[in-house]
């Protein structure tokens, strides 16, 4: 009876090893993940502000041509400067989304994340919807639930 016990004690050290070995394994893949789901989350982001300058570049490109066409009735922009000057900070920008974008995959790829996992993380940390608004050139986000719905014109 001694001999089955001393095989069982000696069974279960090597069982609780081999998990705790596992737990630990584990563990260190999380933690990986995790931060290159972090890294992806922020290039997300920069890619989200990417989007917003882009955007400015394209109310300026529209500005600018309302502006040519309106007040100097003139409707080409062969040799105005500031035109293309805005045009060529679009596309720079788009391809510096194109990089981010790219990156990101390489990341999901070499990490094997899928999709539904940041889609996760990400709900889980957004808090719910956000409303945008602009005043004095500035961006300002407030939460829909903080918003007065009582002034807004219909």
């Amino acid at each position: 009876m001694s001999k089955l016990w001393d095989d069982l004690k000696e069974n279960m050290k090597e069982w609780s090893s081999s998990a705790v070995e596992k737990a630990e394994e584990m563990s260190r893949i999380a933690m990986a993940k995790t931060e290159e789901m972090t890294r992806i989350s922020k290039i997300k982001f920069e890619i989200h502000q990417l989007q917003r300058d882009k955007d400015r570049k394209f109310e300026e490109l529209g500005k600018l041509a309302y502006s040519h066409t309106n007040e100097d009735h003139m409707a080409t922009f062969s040799g105005n400067t500031d035109f293309f000057e805005i045009v060529n900070k679009v596309d720079n920008i788009k391809t510096e989304i194109n990089d981010k974008e790219s990156e990101i995959e390489r990341i999901k790829h070499e990490y094997d994340i899928q999709d539904n996992e940041i889609e996760t993380i990400h709900k889980e940390n957004t808090a719910g919807p956000v409303v945008e608004t602009e005043t004095d050139n500035e961006d300002k986000s407030i939460p829909v639930e903080d918003v007065n719905t009582e002034n807004i014109k219909q």
